[in-house]
């Protein structure tokens, strides 16, 4: 059976230094955080009817969009969309394409169950882009993404500028930027937690180690 974990690519350059310095670091958490059986997002989504529920509907025919506005919540199959507005297109293959947005301090948010197992991937941002063609999902401006086991237990959790997540083969890439920028991290770096994979991972030395979510990063908005 492969095996794989969720990777995490800031997209950031390193000088030789900082990079050695990254190199020793990630030689530290691999041990921590081991492996997982590969999993991929619920395989049944794609052929499943987009449902959808908001305060207003238009269609543009010239554009061939359906625009959805006002409390917004979009459902295909496991997936769910949240946001203030949803445009919907489809190509001529069939496959379906939302783009989520909202405005005033409310973030759009993302939901989609992964294959085989009691775990979700759920994430916030201005924006979110789904590509149903290539079961690709993409977080813009104040993005963060986490692994839930059930629907409460946060397991990872990543903050960047802009977070894609490939349901394909569950890789994950953030990028920084000056919209995540902030107190104790002036140049809006990616910030990531990640738990154990074994659930319960014991140092060398000492007691059991303990991780929790940092209570900074905001969960999914109430729509």
């Amino acid at each position: 059976m492969n095996e794989s974990f969720p990777r995490f690519d800031t997209g950031r350059s390193r000088s030789l230094p900082a990079w050695r310095a990254g190199l020793a670091a990630l030689m530290v958490a691999l041990p921590l955080a081991g492996f997982a059986p590969l999993a991929h997002a619920d395989r049944a989504d794609k052929d499943k009817p987009l449902n959808v529920e908001a305060d207003n509907m238009t269609y543009d025919d010239l554009k061939q969009v359906n625009i959805f506005t006002g409390h917004v919540v979009a459902t295909k199959g496991t997936i769910v969309i949240k946001a203030d507005r949803v445009e919907v297109t489809q190509d001529p293959q069939g496959y379906q394409y939302a783009t989520g947005t909202s405005s005033g301090g409310n973030l759009s948010y993302f939901r989609q169950k992964r294959e085989g197992l009691d775990e979700y991937i759920e994430g916030t941002a201005i924006r979110i882009d789904y590509d149903g063609k290539q079961d690709l999902t993409t977080l813009t401006t104040n993005a963060t993404v986490k692994r839930l086991q059930g629907l409460s237990t946060v397991m990872d959790q990543v903050h960047g500028s802009v977070i894609t997540y490939d349901g394909q083969s569950d890789f994950y890439t953030a990028k920084a930027g000056k919209d995540v920028a902030g107190p104790g991290n002036p140049t809006g770096r990616v910030r990531a937690m990640l738990a154990p994979r074994n659930g319960g991972a014991v140092p060398l030395n000492g007691g059991p180690a303990t991780l929790a979510p940092s209570s900074s990063i905001p969960g999914a908005p109430n729509q």
